[in-house]
């Protein structure tokens, strides 16, 4: 009988059977929320990452912090709990772009306004965001906008410059800003924003800088996708 009961006050007491439908809810307007924020970023980040295996992450960030803030905003206890749990927490996966990090944020935020029962405010506020994200993309948007993320690591003997790769990609017949920029004594790592028009130019640039350097090692990232 004793099992029984304590069965029932953790299962299935009064309190959980009310809130359950205004929390499974919060949950699914959570999941939306997280989606649309992940589409978003595709769509219109700017970061040298990965940007569609990164968004996959904002859904699960988004209804995992819709729980944690439903559980414990009605005790004080449970938050200390959390913040103590959070404080021993480590995040192995640097972020490299600040637009990365501002994205958890939002998707923080996001979870944090569902899970505090501000479902409408916080849909509003996405909106407002997500609709000033794609004005600025417009506005900063150029006919030759680059469509490749192209990464080169060079390692020594041999290594390149970046003079030298952006010559090769200029000659090559594409157009390309260096826009990071890494050197050890043994490495050389360029990361380059570039307009290839086809497939065949990549060719040709991948084959004039294994001429300079066979050792060199290319890598590029999707943003609007290449021509066949």
């Amino acid at each position: 009988m004793h099992t029984k009961q304590l069965l029932s006050e953790l299962f299935w007491n009064e309190t959980t059977v009310t809130s359950l439908p205004k929390f499974i809810l919060s949950l699914g307007i959570a999941a939306v929320l997280g989606y649309l924020l992940g589409q978003a970023y595709v769509r219109f980040g700017h970061s040298l990452s990965n940007r569609r295996a990164f968004a996959r992450n904002f859904l699960l960030l988004t209804v995992t912090t819709t729980l944690i803030i439903t559980i414990v905003q009605s005790s004080l206890t449970r938050s200390l709990g959390f913040v103590g749990v959070m404080s021993v927490a480590r995040f192995r996966a640097a972020i490299k772009e600040p637009e990365e990090l501002l994205f958890l944020f939002l998707a923080i935020g996001v979870g944090l306004g569902v899970g505090a029962g501000q479902a409408l405010l916080t849909i509003v506020a996405l909106i407002v965001i997500l609709g000033l994200m794609a004005i600025r993309s417009l506005v900063r948007r150029t006919p030759d906008q680059p469509n490749l993320f192209l990464t080169v690591s060079s390692p020594a003997p041999g290594k390149l410059s970046a003079a030298q790769i952006l010559e090769v990609l200029s000659a090559s017949g594409a157009k390309a800003s260096l826009k990071r920029f890494d050197e050890t004594p043994d490495l050389l790592e360029a990361s380059f924003l570039v307009d290839l028009k086809d497939v065949d130019v990549l060719e040709k640039f991948n084959r004039r800088l294994r001429e300079l350097s066979k050792e060199v090692k290319i890598s590029c990232l999707d943003d609007r996708g290449l021509i066949a």
